[in-house]
């Protein structure tokens, strides 16, 4: 009885985050957030142009200022501004989400979306949808027009007509920068499977490696608190280019990707999304919250940049507690990300500007 009692004393203390473990990259929450969004980790510095960067900002701050207008309305829910940051962000052809997504292997885009609020935890989410022009609206129809969490390709799409959202031919997702990082990736994966057999026929078995393309799993996503004290999240994405067809990653999977709790937090994910599943992120930092009590920005840090890290997984999240504290937690170089306040104050960053 009394090691039982012991082991349940040292599982309720709290959770000693080694010093330097966000190795700079991760500040103190920010506080008096009603809305925070990421586009994903996207490129390493050294590859950003100031070309790229500009599309980037106003990207984003289009996203912020759309949300932040859902919220302020008389009626404005989370929910609300969680959907038209989100939209913008899917309408943006410089983001992995809606037109600008990423291709398959075999030249399709496939689309997944999740939307969750914190008051009853309802959810919502679609996966490999093809023809709906805003996913994340699609995945909020299931929440509210369905007696589901989650619909999938031809089923999603079906739901999609019947509550009359838009549909658009395939194409219009296509964007010609996404076609060329296919035809990079394919041709990468020729030279190294030449490079294999020759390093087999030679007996030399050292086959280099080809570079992948930088974080080609960014996501976008977005946090928010309304007037009335509740919550809600919601993530989309293309998932990851050159993926398998069929291939569905953490951003559609409540508790992986995305997640809200009025009690703990609002948390959205992007990175490598079979980690994110594996390790169900999104969920963990909210428990971390409930059962330790640790800070928002702590409990985010805990799983990015500590188990997240350790297991090999890249990523990032963004969290949102009730109170309005702003956690923006990574282990990659960048995370196109920003926050606006209660007071209207809109701050975009990418690394770490």
């Amino acid at each position: 009885m009394k090691r039982h009692l012991r082991f349940l004393m040292l599982a309720l203390l709290p959770l000693t985050v080694v010093p330097g473990l966000s190795a700079g990259a991760n500040d103190a929450a920010v506080p008096h957030v009603v809305l925070g969004i990421h586009g994903g980790t996207g490129l390493l510095k050294k590859d950003m142009t100031p070309a790229l960067e500009k599309d980037l900002r106003k990207g984003l701050e289009q996203a912020l200022n759309a949300g932040y207008a859902a919220l302020k309305k008389p009626q404005g829910t989370s929910l609300d501004g969680v959907e038209a940051a989100i939209r913008v962000l899917e309408d943006d052809p410089w983001f992995n989400a809606g037109r600008g997504a990423v291709f398959t292997h075999d030249g399709r885009i496939e689309l997944d979306a999740s939307i969750m609020e914190g008051h009853s935890k309802k959810a919502g989410a679609v996966a490999g949808v093809t023809i709906i022009k805003n996913p994340i609206t699609a995945a909020r129809a299931v929440l509210e027009k369905s007696k589901h969490v989650m619909l999938i390709s031809r089923g999603a799409e079906e739901f999609a007509r019947e509550v009359r959202l838009e549909i658009v031919e395939p194409r219009y997702f296509e964007t010609p920068h996404r076609k060329q990082q296919l035809e990079e990736e394919l041709r990468a994966e020729k030279e190294k499977a030449a490079r294999e057999k020759d390093a087999k026929e030679t007996d030399d078995g050292a086959a280099a490696t080809p570079r992948h393309g930088s974080h080609e799993w960014s996501t976008v996503g977005a946090v928010a608190l309304d007037a009335h004290g509740n919550l809600a999240a919601g993530t989309s994405t293309g998932g990851m280019s050159n993926k398998r067809f069929g291939r569905v990653g953490d951003s559609p999977i409540i508790g992986a990707g995305t997640y809200a709790d009025n009690r703990t937090c609002a948390v959205s994910c992007t990175g490598h999304g079979e980690y994110f599943i594996r390790f169900v992120v999104s969920h963990d930092i909210s428990a971390l919250i409930e059962y330790k009590g640790l800070p928002v920005q702590q409990a985010a840090d805990e799983v990015i940049c500590r188990k997240l890290k350790a297991a090999g997984g890249e990523g990032a999240a963004i969290a949102l507690d009730p109170k309005g504290n702003f956690a923006m937690s990574r282990n990659t170089e960048g995370l196109y990300r920003g926050y606006v306040t209660a007071a209207g104050k809109i701050t975009v960053l990418l690394y770490d500007d």
